[in-house]
């Protein structure tokens, strides 16, 4: 009999706790014919409702739910970490709790990784329909902008929602990097991985808690995390305003040696100065993220921290 671990993050999510659960024992016939037993793990990331709540009723109706409740809001790629440390199975698989990752595919996802031999299932939209419009657009761009510039694996439309062998949970668990970046992870580690497709799914209740200021900033950790070509490339234009500077030198020098004294132009030069400084301080800007993540690797700080755990 193998065990299946079902880690859940949430963060004020207390009308869809019971939820999700429903929906998960959908699938109890199924566990019950390919002797497969479960346990459900919520991840509660410092929520300010009554999740915590919800989570211990259910606890005192299925004792193969589990719980870890954090002393603050650590962030999703926290809450995930922390499922992932603290799950027992020997398949591992990531859901949100609302409902966006469908719990009717966990059959065929299971399948793939017993019978067809594959280390992890992974889920990606096909399409992203009620999602807003500006949304979707740079959600396109930052993954075409990762294949480019990044050797790690980032499937366009991919999810968190993925099945994995614990030989692939053990991997990533190695990496305990404090700016964490799972998808990124996913694909770094590598292995076996079979993608599966489905229509884009709308939160059952509740708000989404990614705002787009917040995918911004997670869209630049990834980038940071594992790409270098920022820096190349700041390096880049650093050496091209330098051939540049010294080509307008000998124009100035041939220019006054010909003409005598130019014709000051004050407008032009204070254009030039700004560009030039402009571009000083967007490269200074790169050096610093990365001088950032740096900064808070060394302090070597917990990546969540447990308020009660069951």
């Amino acid at each position: 009999m193998r065990l299946l671990s079902v880690v859940v993050p949430c963060y004020n999510e207390e009308e869809n706790i019971g939820l999700f659960y429903d929906e998960l024992m959908k699938n109890q016939e199924f566990f019950t014919e390919t002797d497969t037993e479960i346990e459900i793990l919520y991840i509660d990331d410092g929520s300010g409702d009554k999740t915590l709540e919800r989570i211990k009723e259910l606890k005192e109706k299925d004792a193969r739910v589990r719980y870890i409740s954090f002393s603050r809001n650590f962030g999703k790629e926290a809450a995930m970490f922390a499922g992932l440390e603290k799950s027992k199975g020997d398949y591992v698989v990531l859901m949100d709790v609302d409902l966006q990752d469908p719990p009717s595919l966990l059959p065929e996802m299971l399948a793939a990784v017993k019978e067809e031999g594959y280390d992890s299932v992974a889920t990606r939209r096909v399409s992203r329909k009620g999602e807003p419009p500006i949304r979707s657009f740079f959600a396109r761009i930052f993954y075409k902008l990762m294949r480019k510039i990044s050797r790690t694996e980032m499937m366009d439309g991919a999810r968190d929602y993925r099945l994995m062998t614990r030989q692939m949970v053990n991997a990533i668990l190695e990496m305990r990097e404090y700016n964490r970046f799972t998808k990124g992870i996913f694909g770094w580690v590598g292995f076996r991985t079979k993608w599966l497709e489905y229509e884009n799914v709308e939160r059952v209740k509740g708000e989404t808690k990614w705002s787009f200021w917040k995918l911004f900033i997670y869209s630049l950790e990834g980038i940071t995390a594992f790409s270098t070509m920022p820096l190349m490339l700041a390096s880049l234009i650093g050496v091209c305003f330098c051939i540049f500077a010294f080509i307008m030198i000998i124009f100035i020098i041939v220019r006054k040696l010909i003409f005598g004294d130019p014709v000051s132009g004050w407008p032009s030069l204070v254009c030039i100065i700004l560009m030039v400084s402009g571009v000083q301080c967007f490269c200074v800007g790169i050096v610093g993220q990365y001088l950032a993540k740096t900064y808070m690797e060394v302090k070597k700080r917990p990546i969540y921290l447990v308020r009660e755990e069951c």
